[in-house]
């Protein structure tokens, strides 16, 4: 898949990025998120495994692999609206305040929460169409360790 990704992008005409499904859509999402800050930690690495293998039912070597795909998706993607459309097209409300609880779960794995973190999230709750007080319910959940 990226390899023709990868083709369409050094070609001379670059083409567009495909649209990601909604998993590579989530998992890109949970790695702009853990290198919004700057540092991309084992620790976020980690729980980006656990969410996608817990979330879609992977091993975790296939959670792994996704996460790598998702790494090289999201370098190439120039917007967060890419991802956030793939989940808010294909993922019921309630399905999108877990996405944001499983962000919110990344962002605190490293015990750093910052400004560029909330940022971003604040944003990507915007375009998932997740209410304020749902968002920060769910960060709440998250750091109560409730979710």
């Amino acid at each position: 898949m990226f390899n023709d990704l990868l083709r369409g992008l050094l070609a001379p005409q670059p083409a567009r990025l495909p649209e990601p499904d909604a998993r590579l859509a989530l998992a890109a999402l949970l790695v702009r998120v853990a290198r919004s800050d700057g540092d991309y930690a084992e620790t976020e690495i980690a729980r980006i495994d656990r969410v996608l293998a817990t979330r879609h039912g992977m091993t975790a070597f296939e959670a792994a692999a996704l996460r790598r795909d998702a790494e090289e998706f999201e370098k190439q993607a120039p917007d967060t609206v890419r991802f956030t459309r793939a989940l808010k097209d294909a993922v019921p409300y309630e399905h999108r305040v877990e996405v944001l609880e499983a962000l919110w779960s990344v962002v605190l794995a490293d015990g750093v929460r910052d400004e560029e973190e909330d940022s971003l999230l604040r944003l990507v709750a915007n375009l998932l169409g997740v209410n304020d007080v749902d968002s920060n319910m769910a960060r709440k959940r998250v750091e109560e360790g409730k979710a």
